[in-house]
Order: structure tokens, then sequence, then C-alpha cells
């Protein structure tokens, strides 16, 4: 398995990134589209109000349940890296850390995370900053 660093960690889910996301822009311009001709003719409202109606379901739907997914899976790369703190120093997390800057330090090696984690409490460092501060990344294949 190739070696995880800054240029390489991002990564695309395939289904959502290429299929799910341009349907939504897809069904949000056919909404446009269905509302501009509704105001130009004699159309049936409550079909076409339906129809926008789940059309707007759908993107919502699809958008929600990806942030649902992403919101998840953050709370438990806290939980994660908040017992593999506290099994390296004894100590719990600083309360300073925000859930993006947690996230961030899960890709730091057991050797520099205790340290890294300080200074990005004590320097309010930022997730990218965070990153690009580390030297031997712990790879994170499973982020969705």
């Amino acid at each position: 398995m190739r070696k995880q660093n800054y240029q390489n960690h991002r990564f695309f889910e395939p289904t959502s990134y290429f299929f799910l996301f341009p349907l939504v822009f897809i069904l949000l311009g056919a909404i446009i589209v269905e509302w501009m001709q509704f105001a130009q003719s004699e159309q049936n409202f409550w079909t076409s109000f339906s129809t926008s109606a789940l059309q707007l379901t759908a993107i919502i739907l699809s958008l929600r349940l990806r942030l649902y997914a992403l919101v998840a899976q953050d709370r438990a790369i806290r939980a994660e890296e908040q017992i593999r703190h506290f099994a390296l120093t004894g100590k719990l997390l600083d309360v300073r850390l925000s859930i993006r800057q947690i996230v961030a330090l899960r890709f730091a090696a057991d050797a520099e995370f205790p340290q890294l984690a300080a200074n990005a409490a004590e320097q309010s460092l930022s997730p990218k900053q965070i990153k690009e501060a580390i030297t031997d990344w712990r790879a994170d294949w499973h982020r969705v």
C-alpha cells in the first residue's frame, strides 16, 4: 500500500462526488427550469409543485446523509484520538482543540502526536497547518 502524506491524504468517494453530487445539481437545474416554465404557462400548479418537492427532498436528503456520515465519523475520530492521547501521555486532549484540529491530528504518528497536539492547542494551528507540520504520517485510508 502506498504511503500517505499531505499531498495524497484527501479522499474523494467516487459514488458521492462523481454520481450523486452531479445528479443533485442536475435536479436543482430541473427545478429551476420547471418553475420558469410554470411561470410562463397555465401548467397544473400541483403537478409542478409535487415534482419539485420530490426533487428538493432528494437533494436535501442526499446532502444531509453525507453530512451525517461525516459528523459520525468525526465523533469516532475524536474518541479514538482522545484514547490514543491518553494512552501515550496519561492525559486527555487539550479542551481548546476543535474537532477539525483533532481530525487533522489523526494523521500524526504516535511519536509526534502528543507534541503536535500541544502545539496545535497553544498556537491555535489550523487543520492545514497541523497536517503540514506532520513529518511521519499515520495513514487513514478509511475516511468517507
